[in-house]
């Protein structure tokens, strides 16, 4: 740092000499300068000196600081906040508008009437698509529940034109509300990203309704970059569609989808020997009425995928009535971090720790009022990795939760039990389970009064 610093403040030093009418000569000795010519430039100095105001004098040292550091702390900066440094000078207008500082933007869409966000300004959105659109590289949207915010993202897309993107973001902070816009509206706009980007590694589409056809357009003008996809909630995607991604995106490292896209051709496609190894894959099990129908994965394709990709993170979100887990848990399958966010039987729990011998991470959020003594031990059991668990609404007795405690040990970096699942027994009470707990941890530990995940 210093041999950084060092030089600027000689520069500092230097110019501010010049504007107070100093000659470097004049800060020399040497040179021959008789001590009446030194006794004269230094009572001029000081007489200058005098008739700098303090103010002044921290301004001279301001506006000469050098556009990289100029930059650097610009980026450390709001954007509010950059926008009235711009105004303070010149230079600092012509810092506010380097390149560099436009890389990266997250347009907020907010109506003020349903939002209590900031909404990014309108003036300052025509400024970045007139001055700053061939910068953008690492861009997002986050919008509001409004169709209204929806279709100005969609008319800020359409006007990227001249830009290459790296990253693009679609995110709505509450309902999906890009779902509310006409299908052709809403492909039109993300389009004009896919054909004129080249270089698009990172796309994050969720709930919204893209289809087919335009992740064709992606593949045709992406598929030596991309690298990750998110695209859960997407009805108006199928099979086909995803299938075609993972055959021509050989790169794809991350992948999220819901569960009616997953098929054994798209696991066998990322297993193939051309494809990279797969890092993480997110599933969401989603049933949008009860009763509704699941397929099946084969034992087989989940094999292949391990083979190609063995420390890929399997990551699923089962959101399922009781009634239609039948076609889960039944052959052994490699998820790594499972999340059930509706009731999930006891049942359903024991085949869990039969089938799930990669799972490092489990939360339930609710199970109902039938201990799962038996079915937590299994899981401490046949579950070698497991290092993280939370339990909502559920039930286990003091003495069998102990026992898992201590089977899994230090291991357990992250353990949230909610205080009212813990049932007193005749060996421990809550006013003493955490002294076991903790011991068998080797850290304090107490139970949650509220959920954490």
């Amino acid at each position: 740092m210093s041999e950084i610093v060092a030089p600027v403040f000689a520069q500092f030093s230097f110019l501010n000499r010049m504007k107070r009418g100093v000659e470097p000569s004049e800060q020399q000795d040497g040179g021959g300068t008789s001590d009446a010519v030194k006794k004269k430039s230094l009572k001029k100095s000081q007489k200058q000196r005098r008739d700098v105001h303090p103010e002044e004098e921290g301004a001279l040292y301001w506006e000469c600081l050098p556009q990289e550091i100029l930059l650097h702390i610009f980026q450390y900066l709001p954007l509010l906040d950059r926008a009235y440094a711009s105004q303070v000078c010149r230079r600092w207008n012509q810092a506010f508008h380097m390149p560099e500082l436009w890389r990266c933007f997250e347009f907020e869409l907010n109506q003020p009437a349903s939002s209590y966000l900031k909404a990014t300004h309108p003036d300052l959105i025509k400024q970045i698509i007139k001055r700053h659109s061939n910068h953008l590289q690492y861009v997002s949207f986050k919008v509001d529940s409004s169709r209204e915010s929806a279709e100005a993202a969609c008319d800020i897309l359409s006007q990227l034109v001249n830009c290459s993107l790296k990253t693009l973001g679609l995110i709505s902070t509450a309902r999906p509300s890009f779902m509310e816009l006409p299908k052709s509206h809403f492909i039109s706009a993300l389009t004009v990203v896919f054909v004129n980007s080249k270089s698009l590694s990172s796309l994050k589409i969720d709930d919204t309704p893209v289809d087919d056809p335009s992740l064709k357009v992606l593949v045709a003008n992406n598929s030596d970059t991309l690298k990750l996809l998110k695209m859960s909630s997407c009805p108006h995607v199928s099979p086909a569609g995803i299938l075609c991604v993972a055959d021509q995106c050989h790169g794809l490292r991350e992948l999220a989808l819901n569960y009616h896209l997953l098929s054994d051709e798209l696991l066998i496609a990322l297993s193939s020997e051309k494809h990279v190894h797969l890092e993480h894959l997110r599933i969401d099990v989603v049933s949008e009425n009860p009763g509704q129908q699941f397929h099946t994965i084969k034992k087989s394709s989940w094999d292949a995928m391990v083979r190609h990709s063995p420390k890929f993170n399997l990551v699923m979100y089962f959101f399922l009535y009781e009634d239609e887990f039948g076609p889960f848990f039944r052959d052994e399958i490699p998820v790594t971090h499972l999340y059930f966010g509706r009731s999930v039987s006891k049942d359903v729990l024991g085949r869990v720790g039969l089938t799930c011998p990669r799972l490092v991470e489990l939360v339930v959020c609710a199970n109902g009022l039938r201990p799962l003594d038996e079915e937590l031990i299994r899981i401490a059991q046949r579950c070698t990795q497991l290092s993280a668990i939370g339990l909502g609404e559920c039930e286990v007795s003091c003495s069998a939760f102990v026992e898992f405690v201590k089977m899994c040990g230090d291991r357990l970096t992250q353990l949230s039990i909610m205080e009212e699942v813990l049932v007193p027994d005749h060996r421990y009470g809550l006013d003493d389970i955490h002294w076991e707990v903790s011991k068998h941890l080797g850290r304090v530990w107490f139970p949650d009064m509220m959920p954490t995940w």
